[in-house]
């Protein structure tokens, strides 16, 4: 397993957005957790037992709740400083999930999954976790995510140095996701995607917004060679002419893939075996059927 992030920076970060305490930051987090209540309130059964992880504001958590398809839920944080007031959190690692084998019904991971190593373990653990008919609803920023950033810095530190270094993390794609899930086992599996363009008034803003959601760079391999204001000045520069409004506001893209999938149980619709099919195709197609010629 190649190691991409690291796990205590990751760890500290998350802890220093939670002191600082802004909550303007936090507005994907809700966007994303709006929209995987809506996601579960259109499905035909309740789940007794449910566990969020690693929510960081227990938005996920507690809008999934508003939707009464919920009988107990628990969170699962790094730290108790995440419990809300009145709440208790379950502490563990983002990649080992305290839970026993079929113990829960619904897993909720809200914006969590793409800052982890093991994601095919992290999956397989889920599978595992869920009883059978349990669901998997996941929210992964995904591939498009902050590309106008990537881009920028590349470009600034090959202009200002004449070489470059990862500053924006890699994000999984579609695909990607959809492999996961199958790799795991979950039957009946649903992905797809959303691209959501947040609008600032500069390169500045935008950071602080990506220091105070925990996303300053993770990765193992990132130079440790410090910014400077010079650096930042004209990656700014660089923003404004590629990614500008004619209001003068820069864009910025956030992809979220939104997955879901089933613990496989005997009550769920499977595929058809080959040559099982009572009706011929060119029947319902009401069309002629011809042999292709050798």
């Amino acid at each position: 397993m190649d190691i991409v992030f690291d796990q205590k920076l990751i760890a500290g970060n998350r802890r220093r957005a939670l002191r600082q305490g802004d909550p303007n930051s936090a507005f994907l987090l809700d966007i994303a957790a709006r929209e995987m209540a809506d996601r579960l309130s259109v499905v035909e059964r309740r789940f007794e037992e449910a566990v969020e992880l690693h929510g960081a504001t227990g938005s996920a958590a507690h809008q999934a709740m508003a939707t009464g398809k919920i009988g107990h839920l628990t969170r699962i944080e790094i730290d108790q400083a995440f419990a809300g007031p009145g709440e208790t959190v379950v502490e563990a690692e983002p990649e080992k999930l305290p839970l026993a084998p079929a113990s829960v019904n619904l897993v909720l991971s809200p914006l969590n999954l793409h800052l982890t190593n093991d994601t095919p373990g992290v999956f397989i653990q889920v599978r595992r976790a869920l009883a059978p008919d349990g669901l998997f609803l996941a929210a992964i920023p995904g591939s498009g995510t902050l590309q106008e950033l990537r881009e920028v810095l590349l470009a600034t530190e090959a202009e200002m140095t004449g070489g470059a270094s990862p500053r924006v993390i890699p994000f999984p794609d579609v695909r990607d996701v959809g492999g996961l899930l199958q790799r795991a086992g979950f039957a009946l599996p649903v992905i797809d995607a959303e691209s959501y363009t947040v609008r600032y008034a500069s390169l500045f803003p935008l950071m602080k917004d990506l220091r105070a959601m925990g996303m300053a760079n993770p990765l193992i391999h990132r130079s440790r060679k410090p910014l400077t204001r010079a650096f930042f000045l004209r990656a700014a520069e660089i923003y404004a002419e590629r990614y500008c409004d004619p209001d003068g506001r820069i864009r910025a893209t956030f992809s979220i893939i939104y997955a879901s999938g089933w613990a496989p149980h005997d009550s769920q619709q499977k595929p058809l075996k080959p040559g099982s099919a009572k009706a011929r195709l060119a029947d319902a197609l009401k069309v002629d059927e011809h042999k292709l010629k050798q």
